[in-house]
């Protein structure tokens, strides 16, 4: 959790326990590419530079076998450091990355330890009392800001226990709050427009701007949220209702003494000071330099952390943390996001051993087969539907990026469909998937602290995946033809 607590223990909702990690799962994959190479036959593609991309793309009808060059141990462990740094490869350095990512993440621990952000919700919240139904659009609105812009994931462990109180004070259920959080900043990352984890590191695999494509993430983002602020906003006033309408009614009690309790010594009351107004000013301010900077500067990774380190400097002195504070809450925040850092390097020694292996442009070549003949609305879908599976087994959006666009991104070279609309593809499809993804720590911390059973949150959210499902497909569909 982002403020360094754990979520409650509870068996009958720690279902993350029985699958493994996504660095098990990136390293079996990683073990797994390497036996292929055994097996796949070697071959390349003759490449050419795309002035367009910047880069080498492949050059279709070109694939020729070479000879084979399998990946032994040695290779293996070797893959995840080469991963981050190795020049030969397709995948390009992942250091700066991964740089970038510790530096983000200071950055937001250093806002977060302002206390602005909580404050700021809880302003809200007090704002609209005796108007609760409208907290949930403006309470889903922020945590999507938060998701599009920066991946708001886990951070958001820490406003359960905020927000479910004051939910079920107002009349509706647990699992009311939950939505709020998790489908608010859920539906954020599916349509992320600069968020650095999704959009910017699968454009950067995929070698275009991440600013490709944005106008279409805005319309997935905008209507997204639409559909499911109305989603739950509907099914929290059948609850007030009638309470038995609840997937959670049997539990309805329990939660009541449960959360009001803590509610009753609660201070919900707090209003932001002019100092904390300040820093979320500079928050929205420093993405807004970041898109400025990349979009029309030439910025990348180094100037984009540089950016992030200027502002939790400047965040700092403005709310008064103190020297010892201020970099203590830097190095928390790295901290908290050392692991998105890691997964990085480790995803993309996948990428590694494919290509050391030279069977790389062999799996491509087998896809550019059976996807090259497809039309732009079958490729896209197929392409949609592919990005489903995978994100089952790597719920990381920085994983799968690096993992998957690669390899996919290029095929739509062939298919003549943008590169930018893939990416849209594969960050809908993680974002989706990851609404109820089992393998996903947020999913299952989240459901954990609301006391919401897994079933119980399927029971209410399947019908929202499938319009969240023909959505997407549909606006996949209209971008590829048009």
């Amino acid at each position: 959790m982002a403020d360094g607590t754990q979520p409650p223990k509870d068996p009958e909702h720690d279902l993350s326990s029985r699958f493994p990690t996504a660095y098990t799962i990136l390293f079996g994959l990683i073990i797994l590419v390497a036996a292929l190479t055994w097996f796949i036959p070697a071959g390349q593609y003759e490449r050419v530079m795309n002035e367009e991309v910047g880069r080498e793309v492949a050059v279709a009808g070109t694939y020729t076998e070479v000879a084979p060059n399998p990946q032994g141990f040695v290779e293996v462990m070797l893959a995840p450091i080469a991963g981050f740094y190795d020049p030969d490869s397709y995948a390009a350095n992942a250091i700066d990355v991964a740089l970038f990512v510790l530096l983000l993440g200071g950055f937001l621990g250093v806002v977060n330890a302002t206390g602005s952000i909580d404050t700021g919700i809880r302003t809200a919240m007090a704002g609209m009392k005796g108007r609760e139904i409208w907290m949930i659009p403006i309470m889903m609105s922020l945590f999507a800001i938060g998701g599009t812009t920066y991946g708001m994931a886990e951070e958001t462990l820490a406003f359960y226990a905020i927000l479910i109180p004051v939910m079920i004070a107002a009349g509706y259920d647990a699992v009311t709050g939950v939505a709020i959080i998790l489908i608010g900043a859920g539906i954020g990352v599916l349509g992320s427009t600069i968020n650095p984890f999704a959009t910017v590191i699968a454009s950067d695999a995929a070698g275009i701007p991440f600013t490709d494509g944005i106008v279409l993430r805005l319309i997935i983002l905008l209507g997204g949220l639409a559909i499911c602020a109305a989603y739950v906003m509907r099914y929290s006033k059948r609850v007030k209702q009638d309470p038995s309408r609840s997937v959670v009614a049997k539990q309805g009690a329990a939660h009541r003494r449960l959360f009001l309790a803590d509610a009753e010594t609660a201070d919900v009351n707090d209003s932001l000071t002019g100092t904390q107004k300040i820093i979320l000013v500079l928050f929205a301010i420093t993405f807004a330099v970041m898109i400025w900077g990349v979009a029309s500067q030439g910025w990348w990774m180094a100037r984009m952390g540089a950016l992030f380190l200027f502002a939790a400097i400047v965040v700092g002195i403005v709310g008064r943390l103190g020297e010892k504070k201020l970099t203590g809450s830097f190095v928390d925040g790295a901290r908290d996001l050392l692991g998105v850092a890691l997964v990085v390097g480790l995803a993309r020694g996948i990428v590694v051993i494919m290509e050391q292996g030279l069977i790389a442009d062999t799996i491509l070549y087998s896809a550019e087969q059976s996807l090259g003949g497809l039309g732009d609305l079958a490729f896209i879908n197929l392409m949609f539907w592919i990005e489903i599976g995978m994100s089952f087994f790597v719920p990381s959006s920085s994983g799968l990026a690096v993992l998957s666009m690669p390899i996919l991104a290029p095929l739509a070279d062939f298919a003549g469909v943008g590169r930018d609309l893939v990416v849209t593809a594969y960050q809908s499809a993680n974002g989706l998937v990851n609404l109820i993804n089992p393998t996903f720590a947020v999913v299952i911390g989240g459901l954990a602290i609301g006391r919401v059973g897994y079933d119980r949150w399927i029971v209410f959210i399947w019908p929202l995946m499938l319009i969240l499902l023909v959505f997407i497909s549909a606006a996949l569909s209209l971008a590829a033809i048009l």
